[in-house]
């Protein structure tokens, strides 16, 4: 027999503060040396900093429309050296473009090793009508001063979960966590196969070839496969990638899938995945940042499209009213109304944006859903995955910086 599971409130917790506040006041405390400080404590901070300074070192382009920019602790700042991460992890940047404060995730392109060594890499694609991207292509250089957070992010492999053999499906500038991969791979520092399927419109679009190939040749752990969708060239697949190709290319029995692109590939290759028959676990996505076109999914409402509705948000009881399209996250339109909210992943899975929905009617993505179920009892939503059906008012936690 099933034992019932009581669900918390959230905004319980924070009825607990003042408690704490009160308790750790009357506790007794000493001076804290090295040889005294928690340790734990003290690599928790390395690895899990609330903020980091860091500098642009130099820029790497490929073209006008895609860089690669090296980041490195920026000590004037405070910050001494970058966290350590896992292959696969993102930063979310903190950009102020005009009057307006944005948070966008990135992938970190670079290896865990390369973060021993100083640095992380960065890179990035202009994406038409992309207001982070086309910032940071046209503005940032060396010397440039960044502002991001610590790794995040769970596109990583997890030998427990995952099978030894993973197959890998890019898009564009989602290679850039696969690069990650695929070094790590060959450094010794991961420990998997990986088959790698790239989507690219032509050859020429192709980013890290050279590199690519270079790791193939000395790693047996590595292959890429190139999928050209607008041209044919020997040697490589054409077209797009599809279930067969992903049988044709997969071992015998279970593997894994990892998916990384724009949000119209994952609509595309997920329809595909389900003729495969895998287990869910054994499928990863990663974020695509910000979720665009509500309207074309099936369940979306009709009669709501083109329609713009008021949003209040209230900050730690101070409250100012935005507008909100119907076609843009409830995020979105806090940032162009010049509202700092809390956000990294900007997909609906961390929480950071975590929000109390205190009145109206919202839509949100079954893909992109990361509520728990507390949440959905207790009238919680994530902003960055929220669109706006009515009026509404929502109650958003502080930005920390």
């Amino acid at each position: 027999m099933a034992s019932a599971i009581k669900k918390i409130n959230p905004a319980d917790f924070l009825k607990l503060e003042p408690t704490r506040e009160k308790k750790i006041a009357q506790a007794e405390y000493g001076d804290i040396t090295p040889e005294t400080a928690y340790l734990p404590n003290k690599l928790a901070k390395a690895l899990h900093p609330e903020v980091q300074y860091l500098v642009v070192k130099e820029v790497i382009a490929f073209s006008n429309d895609v860089k690669t920019y090296t980041l490195v602790a920026d000590k004037e700042a405070g910050t001494e050296n970058v966290a350590y991460f896992s292959a696969g992890q993102y930063l979310s940047v903190r950009l102020k473009v005009g009057d307006i404060e944005i948070t966008r995730p990135y992938s970190i392109s670079s290896c865990p090793k390369d973060a021993l060594d100083g640095f992380y890499q960065l890179t990035i694609k202009r994406v038409d009508g992309g207001l982070a991207s086309e910032y940071i292509l046209d503005n940032w250089a060396e010397g440039t001063k960044v502002s991001v957070s610590a790794p995040q992010g769970t596109f990583t492999y997890e030998r427990l979960r995952d099978v030894k053999t993973v197959i890998g499906v890019a898009g564009g500038s989602g290679i850039t966590p696969f690069r990650a991969l695929a070094k790590s791979i060959a450094n010794g520092d991961e420990d998997f196969n990986l088959v790698l399927l790239y989507g690219s419109r032509t050859q020429a679009d192709i980013l890290f070839l050279d590199e690519f190939k270079a790791i193939e040749k000395e790693c047996d752990k590595f292959k890429l496969v190139n999928v050209l969708s607008n041209e044919k060239v020997e040697g490589e697949e054409s077209g797009f990638i599809t279930a067969e190709l992903i049988k044709k290319y997969a071992p015998e029995g279970n593997y894994s899938i990892f998916l990384c692109g724009p949000q119209a590939m994952y609509t595309f290759v997920d329809k595909e995945i389900e003729t495969l028959g895998l287990r869910q676990k054994f499928i990863r996505h990663e974020l695509f940042g910000e979720y665009r076109n509500p309207e074309k999914l099936e369940d979306y409402p009709e009669d709501i499209v083109g329609k713009t509705f008021k949003l209040t948000v209230s900050v730690c009881g101070v409250t100012k009213v935005v507008e909100c399209n119907a076609n843009e996250t409830m995020l979105n339109a806090m940032e162009r109304g010049g509202i700092l909210a809390p956000a990294n992943c900007r997909s609906g899975e961390c929480g950071w944006c975590h929000s109390r929905l205190v009145s109206g009617n919202v839509y949100v993505p079954k893909r992109g859903d990361g509520r728990r179920l507390a949440d959905l009892d207790f009238g919680y939503v994530h902003p960055c995955m929220t669109f706006a059906l009515s009026d509404c008012e929502i109650d958003v936690p502080p930005f920390k910086a």
